[in-house]
């Protein structure tokens, strides 16, 4: 390498560092651009549950068809989702639709938070049988990938279902957005998170 090319590279990464430190834009304007997209439409939304009691997975035997029997959200989850219907009602974010997960603290979540789902099987929990992994992971991702039609499409699950997906572990409650490239391709936009809200 030259030593002129060499100083030209040496400049545009002070350069980047220096736009880093003194003009990086804030957590805000970052979430005004996030909820001017969804505004258009088209977006898929993939968010984790809300907070649940403590603990992990769900208990020995439970069934789906029994919520007394699962790991559920707790006082702080319901207002988490709450929040989160709140805010996109707030920034007028049109709903095209939402699926959840078949558990209990997806279905609660999406139904406090956008008022209606469609439970979809493809969103459950792969955290103690990832036998269906690949095979969810793949109905998932075709449709994140295809632009839904009126609005932005919201797909409530769980946090190892969406790092399977986009390789992101979200916060409870937290929420990756996804622009559709067709063909089960989709584009990583940005996330938020309840606590990050406006």
């Amino acid at each position: 390498m030259d030593l002129q090319l060499e100083r030209r590279m040496a400049l545009m990464i002070i350069g980047a560092l220096l736009s880093l430190i003194l003009g990086a834009p804030s957590v805000a304007a970052a979430s005004d651009a996030l909820w001017d997209l969804l505004r258009g439409g088209g977006q898929v939304v993939v968010m984790r549950h809300a907070t649940t009691t403590p603990g992990t997975g769900d208990p020995a035997g439970f069934r789906l068809d029994d919520c007394s029997t699962q790991r559920n959200l707790s006082d702080a989850g319901r207002h988490e989702a709450r929040r989160v219907g709140a805010a996109f009602r707030a920034h007028g974010i049109p709903v095209a639709g939402v699926r959840s997960s078949r558990w209990c603290r997806c279905l609660e979540t999406a139904r406090l938070a956008f008022g209606r789902l469609e439970p979809w099987q493809p969103l459950d929990s792969i955290f103690e049988d990832r036998r269906g992994e690949l095979e969810q992971t793949r109905a998932v991702r075709a449709l994140a990938g295809e632009r839904p039609d009126g609005g932005n499409l919201l797909l409530v699950t769980h946090g190892v279902n969406i790092l399977a997906l986009t390789g992101i572990l979200p916060a409870p409650g937290e929420f990756v957005v996804l622009t559709p490239e067709g063909s089960g391709r989709f584009h990583i936009v940005g996330r938020l998170a309840p606590a990050a809200l406006q």
